[in-house]
């Protein structure tokens, strides 16, 4: 390991002495009377209340922001099953973001069961704590059944993020690469290397936008229809087609999204693509192939990683935050596709507006100005709150998935900028 290696390694495991989060009083309690109204006798009255409405938690209780971060941790970070301790401190990286980026309370809990059901039937024990449920770090293709199974038994938003949060964020930059090259989505052909949770999503998202000819790569090559070792979620994909490997694939297409290894897309594979090509290249933290790679043979790509020294950067924490800020604010019964939709549509809308000096500070040297090399907002752009959580929850409102009766949505993007400054 380099020197500079080595720093960062121990300088983050400094950072990380003592946990990353905490709790901090709300409401005073310094006082016999301010402690009785805390606890007993006090607290009684407030349980009383919403024993008989228990709409009114939101009301008296953190309900109302509080989001519950839940993964058995077999998925971590591309780490792979690092046990329910091991993955703590990137569940707790987690609420750090929700409230860092969002203003969101968030609690990690990392269970120590890996049985499916056992933890559908935990979520839902647990879902009258919070407002909401950001399920994380959860292998494929189980967490589709446990987000479907929590999602269907409880009356608080569910999401898996690392399935949701790669598909809108990337969606939004189809949105504006269309735009950019003139192409319908109905006539891309899309590759899609990595069939796991964040792969699927990404591609029924796709198809949601309008895409029809989507060829998944899984580790043992092109989902094809002739193949009888694919699971149900994999089984929707399967084409009639002669592509067997990556490099079939890749010929024509006209968009790579990578979810997979280092390095596997060679520069030839990157010639053989479709005029205007987008290339998601986001396997971490080497990916599937180096931007400076494809700038040497072709001049015409949109490229994005999940790193943030290259542009168009995928980072999941341009979605989760503010679709949970959204959907926590209107109190949502649950995430749809159409909030999803939003939230990508509002990320494509905002990377097309003049971009602050802040922004532009932070990313010295960088044109950050609409065009190949920007077709995403970046994270540092506090103006993603006031886009995406007011579509999230005009969505939901609209879908009438709200539990308000009223919403103002001018209204709510005044507050929240008001509350960054904006």
């Amino acid at each position: 390991m380099s020197d500079a290696k080595e720093k960062f390694k121990q300088d983050s495991l400094d950072y990380h002495v003592g946990g990353k989060i905490g709790i901090d009083l709300k409401t005073p309690c310094s006082t016999a009377a301010e402690l009785s109204m805390a606890y007993t006798p006090g607290v009684a009255f407030p349980c009383l209340e919403i024993a008989k409405d228990e709409e009114l938690a939101y009301k008296y209780t953190n309900k109302a922001n509080l989001v519950g971060v839940i993964s058995d941790c077999t998925a971590v970070l591309g780490l792979g099953d690092l046990g329910a301790v091991g993955g703590k401190p990137v569940m707790e990286g987690k609420s750090v973001l929700f409230k860092k980026f969002a203003d969101v309370d968030a609690f990690d809990i990392e269970l120590g069961e890996k049985d499916t059901q056992k933890i559908i039937d935990i979520c839902i024990a647990l879902a009258p704590t919070f407002g909401g449920i950001n399920l994380e770090d959860i292998k494929a293709p189980k967490c589709f059944e446990i987000e479907q199974k929590v999602q269907a038994a409880v009356n608080i938003p569910v999401m898996h993020d690392d399935q949701h949060g790669t598909a809108m964020i990337t969606s939004a930059g189809i949105i504006n690469a269309l735009e950019i090259s003139g192409k319908n989505i109905e006539d891309m052909k899309i590759v899609v290397s990595g069939a796991g949770a964040a792969g699927i999503a990404c591609a029924n998202m796709y198809k949601l936008l309008g895409a029809k000819h989507i060829v998944m790569i899984d580790s043992k090559g092109v989902i094809h229809s002739g193949r009888d070792d694919l699971n149900k979620y994999k089984q929707t994909f399967a084409l009639e087609t002669e592509d067997r490997t990556l490099e079939d694939a890749m010929k024509g297409a006209d968009m790579f999204l990578g979810l997979s290894a280092p390095g596997i897309v060679s520069k030839e594979m990157v010639k053989s693509m479709n005029s205007h090509p987008i290339i998601f290249a986001l396997a971490n933290p080497t990916p599937e192939i180096l931007p400076e790679e494809v700038k040497e043979v072709r001049d015409d790509v949109m490229m994005g990683t999940g790193r943030s020294d290259y542009p168009n950067q995928v980072n999941n924490v341009l979605g989760f935050p503010f679709i949970f800020r959204g959907a926590l604010d209107v109190r949502a019964t649950k995430i749809t596709e159409g909030m999803k939709m939003a939230a990508a549509k509002a990320l494509a809308a905002l990377a097309k507006e003049d971009v602050p000096q802040y922004v532009k500070d932070a990313y010295e040297g960088r044109d950050l100005k609409f065009g190949l090399e920007y077709i995403i907002p970046t994270p540092f752009d506090k103006r993603v709150l006031v886009w995406v959580a007011p579509a999230v929850a005009q969505a939901a409102f609209d879908e009438g998935v709200a539990r308000v009766k009223e919403f103002d949505v001018e209204a709510y993007k005044k507050e929240l900028a008001a509350k960054i400054g904006l």
